[in-house]
C-alpha cells in the first residue's frame, strides 16, 4: 500500500458532528432551551465557584460536591446521582442543566426536587422506598418533559467481561464495548462503553443530551479503565461521541467511539449507533465448504476492487454504488469474468477519500458510503449465494492523527507510542500501534475476528506488514529504537500478527489470512507452532516487481534480463504465495498496465495478453486490480469510475475475454492450481533461451490429472517450426492462444493442435513443431 501523505494532524475532516433535529432525550424540545447542534469542542469549564448558599433542605450531597457535578468534574458521578439510600429513605439527587425544576414521578404522582444551591443545575430529594421513577423538567414558563434517569441503573458489564478488558484478552471486545442497542432493567435505549483508563471524567454527548458532556458522565469499572452508560431511549440511528477530560484535567477534543459500528457520512465524523443484531444470514451452504475454496490446493483468482470507484450512478450526483447496488453489479460481474474471490479496499470508516480507506478511524465501522452495517452483510451473502468469498482489506499497521480519531485518546498516548521513533510514520504521516500494550493488542485481534464472525468475509488481507515487522523500515539509522536484543526485529509487532492468526484460524475456520509482505522475512505462511508468522498466503512482490520490470523493457533488450522471468521459481514454493497485479501498480504516476507495455498500440497489446498468460500459467494464486482485465488505459482515479466505454473497442473487449478465458482454465484444470504451492507441481522444459525470449514449462496436478505446457514467447518475432520439448508423445491439444483473434490477436497458431513424436528435445522424452506467434502465451494439454 502506498497512499498519498496528508497533514499529520489532519485528514481535512470537519470534528463537529452533524445536526440532529430531533427531540434531545428526555430534555426541552428544539425552540425551548438547549440546542441540538453540537457545539465547537467546549473549553474545559471554569473551576468551582465558591460555594453558594444551599437550599434549607438538608439533602444528602455537599455543595461542593454539587459544584463539581455541574461543572462536569466529578470524577465519579454514580456515587451521586441516582438513587441511595440515606438513613433508611431513599433519596435521588438528579441534574439537567436546562431544568429550573425538577421532580420525580413515581405512580404518576409528582415529588419535586430540591436545587442544592443556588444557580446549580443538581437537585435532590426523597421517593418513596424502592419505588420506580421518571424524572420530570421545567424551564419555570410552563413547559416540562419527561425523561428516564440515565443513573438509576444498573452496570451493564458483567465480571467476566471486566476481568477479560482488565487483562486484554477479551477475544470478543465489540461485545462489550462500543454502543449496543439493548434493553435493560426492562427499559429500552443503548448502553455505551468505552476505554480510557487515564481520564479523569468520560461522558457521551450527542444530540440526545445537547451534546452537554455533563449530562451523561459515565461509570468507571474499576481498574480496566473502561468506561460505561446505559442510556435510555437512544435508539438506532442516533450519533454521539466521547467527551474525555484528560488526566491533566484539559478536555479533549470530541471522539468517535473506537468500537462504534457506525459513522456520519465524511466529512462528518461522530460515530452512529447502529443495531447489528438480528441479520438472517442465507450462506450456510458457502460457509460449509468454504474450507476447500481457500485451501492451497484450490483455483484462488482474486479481483481486487475499490467499492468507490468500480462504478458510478452518473444520473444521481456520480455517486458510489450502494452496498446493495454492488450486491447485484459487482456480484454477476465477477462470476461472469470466472474469479474466485472479490478483494475490497479497506472498507472500515476512513474520513480522508484520498487514502483509499489506508487510514482508517472506524475499525468496526463498515464505511457509510455505501450503506449501513447490514448492506454490507447483504453484499457479503450475495456473494456467497454465487460461490465467491470475499477478502477485505485489513489495517493494523497505523492510523491517521485526525483529532477525533485514536491520537491521544484520553489525553495521553494510549494507542500509539510516545516517541515518535516508534510511534511515527514518516511515509504516511500516521501513528504506530503500540502493539507491547496487551489491551492494544487485543483491539486489533478482537477487530479481526470481528470481520469474520459478524460479517461471514472469508479472509483478510492485512496491508504493510514489513512496514510491523521491522522497527528501522523507511528510517535513518537515528530515527529508530532498536528492540531488547539491540535488533531491528519489531517483537510486539510479531507477536501480535501471530496471536491473530492463532485466533482467527482457531475460532472461523475456513478463513484465510494474507500477508502483503515485501521482505524476505521468514515463514510469514508457516505455522505459529513451526515458528512462522501463521498467514496463510503471502503476495509475491518480488515475482510482481522482477516479472513487470522485465515486461516494460523494450523486447529487443529482454534477452539481457531473462533472469527476471525465471528467477521467481527459486523461492516460488517457500511461501504459499499469491502473484498480486494490484492497485499499487497503477497510481503515482506508474501509469496502466497498458501504459507499462512497450511498442505501437498493436504490441502493448499483445504484451499485457502474453504477460497475463505467463501469470495464469504460473505457479501462485492470481490477483489483478479491477480495469486491469480490460487493459484501462489510464492510471486509477479513485474520484471516477473505471473507463467502462472502451469495452467497445475490440481490443479492450478482447483482453476482458483473455482474461474471462484465463479464469475458467484455471478454475477448470487442477494442474493450473492444485499444486501452486508445491514444487511437485512445476518442471521447467526450456528456462535458458535468452537469446530469442522464451520460456516453457510443465505444470503437473494430482495422478490422474491431464499434464498443462505453457510457453512464452515474448519477442514480436513469429517463430514457426520450433522444437518444443514435450513430456509426452502423441497429441497436445492447444487449450488457449492469446494471440487468438476472439483476444484482439492475429490468429496466429496450430490449428488446435500439435502432433508429438517420441523423439527426444529440453530433457523431456517427447517433441513437437510448434507455432509460436509473436508476443503471445499458449497453453496446451494432453489429450
Amino acid at each position: 500500500m502506498k497512499t498519498p501523505k496528508t497533514p499529520a494532524k489532519t485528514s481535512g475532516a470537519k470534528t463537529n458532528a452533524e445536526p440532529v433535529t430531533k427531540p434531545a432525550v428526555g430534555h426541552p424540545k428544539p425552540g425551548a432551551k438547549g440546542a441540538t447542534k453540537p457545539p465547537k469542542d467546549r473549553a474545559a469549564p471554569a473551576k468551582p465557584a465558591a460555594a453558594r448558599k444551599p437550599a434549607s433542605a438538608a439533602p444528602p450531597v455537599t455543595v461542593e460536591t454539587a459544584q463539581a457535578l455541574h461543572d462536569g468534574r466529578h470524577g465519579d458521578p454514580f456515587a451521586v446521582l441516582g438513587p441511595h439510600v440515606t438513613g433508611g429513605e431513599t433519596w435521588i439527587t438528579a441534574m439537567d442543566p436546562g431544568a429550573a425544576t425538577l421532580a420525580a414521578v413515581v405512580h404518576g404522582k409528582d415529588h419535586p426536587l430540591t436545587r442544592v444551591a443556588e444557580g446549580l443545575s443538581v437537585f435532590t430529594g426523597k421517593i418513596p422506598d424502592g419505588e420506580p421513577y421518571t424524572l420530570k423538567g421545567g424551564d419555570g414558563a410552563g413547559n416540562f418533559w419527561d425523561f428516564q434517569d440515565a443513573f438509576r441503573f444498573g452496570p451493564v458489564i458483567g465480571e467476566i467481561d471486566e476481568y477479560l478488558l482488565g487483562e486484554g484478552t477479551h477475544q470478543r471486545i465489540w461485545t462489550v464495548l462500543g454502543a449496543h442497542v439493548m434493553t435493560h432493567e426492562g427499559t429500552a435505549g443503548t448502553h455505551f462503553a468505552v476505554w480510557a483508563p487515564n481520564a479523569q471524567r468520560v461522558s457521551v454527548v450527542g444530540g440526545f443530551n445537547h451534546w452537554d458532556g455533563r449530562r451523561h458522565p459515565m461509570r468507571r469499572r474499576g481498574g480496566t479503565g473502561v468506561w460505561e452508560i446505559f442510556v435510555p431511549a437512544v435508539a438506532d440511528k442516533e450519533v454521539y461521541k466521547y467527551e474525555i477530560i484528560g488526566a491533566d484535567g484539559t478536555l479533549q477534543p470530541l471522539k468517535a467511539d473506537p468500537v462504534g459500528f457506525g459513522s456520519q457520512h465524511p466529512p462528518l465524523n461522530a460515530s452512529m449507533v447502529r443495531d447489528i443484531r438480528g441479520f438472517g444470514w442465507n450462506d450456510a451452504a458457502w460457509m460449509d465448504y468454504r474450507a476447500e475454496n481457500n485451501a492451497r490446493t484450490a483455483p484462488i483468482s482474486v479481483y481486487e476492487v475499490h467499492l468507490g470507484s468500480w462504478r458510478r450512478v452518473a444520473e444521481d450526483g456520480n455517486r458510489p454504488l450502494s452496498y446493495v447496488e454492488a450486491a447485484e453489479q459487482l456480484i454477476d460481474y465477477v462470476v461472469d469474468m470466472g474469479f474466485t474471490h472479490i478483494e475490497l479496499m479497506p472498507i472500515s470508516e476512513y474520513p480522508f477519500d484520498g487514502s483509499w480507506g489506508y487510514q482508517p478511524v472506524g475499525l468496526f465501522a463498515p464505511t457509510v458510503r455505501h450503506g449501513p452495517p447490514h448492506e454490507f452483510r447483504n453484499l457479503v451473502e450475495a456473494a456467497h449465494i454465487r460461490g465467491i468469498g470475499v477478502i477485505l482489506d485489513w489495517v493494523p499497521g497505523h492510523f491517521p492523527a485526525d483529532a477525533h480519531g485514536l491520537c491521544k485518546f484520553d489525553g495521553t498516548h494510549l494507542y500509539e507510542h510516545a516517541d515518535p521513533r516508534e510511534g511515527f510514520h514518516q511515509d504516511w504521516n500516521t501513528l504506530i500501534y503500540n502493539y507491547g500494550r496487551s489491551e492494544v493488542a487485543n483491539f486489533l485481534v478482537s477487530n479481526a475476528l470481528y470481520w469474520l464472525e459478524e460479517y461471514h468475509v472469508d479472509g483478510l488481507r492485512v496491508d504493510a506488514v514489513a512496514s510491523m515487522l521491522y522497527r528501522d523500515y523507511s528510517r535513518k539509522h537515528d530515527e529508530w529504537v532498536p528492540n531488547k536484543d539491540g535488533g531491528r526485529e519489531n517483537y510486539e509487532a510479531i507477536a501480535m500478527l501471530r496471536d491473530t492468526n492463532t485466533i482467527v484460524y482457531g475460532q472461523q475456520p475456513g478463513i484465510m489470512t494474507v500477508a502483503e509482505e515485501s521482505t524476505s522475512f521468514p515463514g510469514v505462511s508457516q505455522p505459529v507452532d513451526a515458528g512462522g508468522l501463521g498467514f496463510g498466503y503471502k503476495w509475491n512482490m518480488g515475482w510482481m516487481n522482477d516479472t513487470l520490470s522485465y515486461m516494460e523493457r523494450d523486447p529487443i533488450y529482454r534477452r539481457h534480463h531473462h533472469h527476471q522471468m525465471t528467477f521467481g521459481i527459486h523461492y516460488a514454493f517457500t511461501e504459499n504465495f499469491i502473484l498480486p497485479i494490484s492497485h499499487d501498480e497503477v497510481v503515482h504516476g506508474k501509469g496502466s498496465m497498458l501504459d507499462k507495455m512497450p511498442g505501437n498500440t498493436w504490441e502493448k497489446f499483445a504484451n499485457l495478453r502474453a504477460y497475463y498468460g505467463f501469470m495464469w500459467g504460473h505457479p501462485g494464486k492470481k490477483l489483478l486490480f479491477m480495469g486491469q482485465e480490460f487493459a484501462q488505459p489510464g492510471e486509477w482515479n479513485h474520484d471516477a469510475e473505471l473507463t467502462w466505454g472502451v469495452l467497445n473497442d475490440p481490443a479492450h473487449r478482447g483482453m476482458q475475454n483473455l482474461v474471462r478465458d484465463l479464469n475458467g482454465l484455471y478454475r477448470e484444470h487442477p494442474s493450473l492450481h492444485v499444486k501452486d504451492c508445491d514444487p511437485t507441481g512445476f518442471q521447467w522444459i526450456e528456462v535458458n533461451d535468452a537469446e530469442n525470449s522464451i520460456l516453457s514449462w510443465v505444470r503437473r496436478g494430482g495422478e490422474d490429472d491431464a499434464e498443462i505446457v505453457v510457453v512464452c514467447n515474448l519477442t514480436p518475432v513469429e517463430r514457426t517450426d520450433y522444437r518444443m520439448g514435450l513430456p509426452h508423445a502423441g497429441r497436445w491439444r492447444e487449450l488457449l492462444n492469446t494471440d487468438a483473434g476472439v483476444y484482439g490477436g492475429g490468429n496466429r497458431g496450430n490449428m488446435g493442435a500439435v502432433d508429438a513424436s517420441d523423439a527426444p528435445h529440453q530433457g523431456q522424452p517427447g517433441s513437437a513443431l510448434v507455432v509460436l506467434p509473436p508476443l503471445s502465451t499458449l497453453i496446451f494439454i494432453k489429450d
